[in-house]
């Protein structure tokens, strides 16, 4: 069983996803832990009365510091699964207010026999670990939810940058500026940033260095300052 008191006092080690290079363990501090907490309640809107339901596992910071700690922090209600299961999900999640869900869990409830009746209407669904699709977002706003795609790193973070979509209005509005083959990252920012050779660099109270961090995506910003990625740097060349 996790111990959340425990990280609070001692810091945690995580396990990056390997999306950004070989996976490899990251030790976050009590301090940053608190940093990160301060952010994730605030750009989640999480309060004492939140509900939070987790089904990503523990040892990857979408999982554990996304929402469960954060929640935890402020004495919200903290639920976690041992697995994900989309059709058990869909009617658990109705007795919660938020949930982390990485793309391919929510390509899987799309797919649930079930998912087209739900009525997700006052449930915010934070989504990162990959890129998430608009087909994704169209999904779950479709159905009442406020969708928040979200980008971080296990080493920043994880509630970095990202943007609401709680109506179909706001989806088609940024959907139609969004650069052909690109991805959106968010217009709320709460880490420095700089765009150098179309590479993020980031910092912050929430990163775990104290320079710039370059992060290897390649991003692009419209005219209104959201932003977008479009990959690994080393995989585009």
């Amino acid at each position: 069983m996790i111990n959340f008191g425990q990280i609070l006092n001692e810091g945690v080690t995580i396990s990056s996803s390997g999306t950004t290079g070989p996976a490899k363990d990251i030790f976050r501090d009590p301090q940053n832990l608190k940093e990160a907490n301060k952010v994730a309640v605030e750009a989640q809107k999480i309060s004492t009365t939140s509900k939070i339901l987790t089904v990503t596992r523990m040892t990857h910071a979408g999982g554990l510091l996304a929402q469960s700690l954060p929640a935890f922090s402020i004495g919200a209600e903290v639920t976690v699964l041992k697995k994900f299961n989309p059709f058990t999900f869909l009617k658990n999640f109705q007795h919660y207010t938020h949930t982390f869900l990485a793309p391919a869990q929510m390509k899987a409830l799309i797919k649930t026999k079930g998912f087209k009746e739900c009525d997700l209407h006052g449930k915010r669904i934070l989504g990162g670990s990959d890129p998430v699709s608009w087909e994704m977002i169209e999904a779950f706003v479709s159905k009442g939810a406020v969708v928040q795609p979200n980008w971080g790193m296990s080493e920043i973070g994880p509630i970095t940058i990202n943007i609401e979509f709680a109506t179909m209005d706001q989806v088609n509005y940024v959907k139609e500026r969004c650069p052909e083959g690109y991805t959106i990252m968010g217009n709320e920012y709460y880490c420095d940033w700089k765009i150098v050779d179309h590479e993020l660099y980031v910092k912050g109270p929430t990163c775990i260095y104290d320079d710039w961090f370059p992060t290897g995506d390649v991003v692009a910003l419209d005219m209104g300052r959201r932003m977008y990625y479009l990959g690994r740097k080393e995989c585009i060349g």
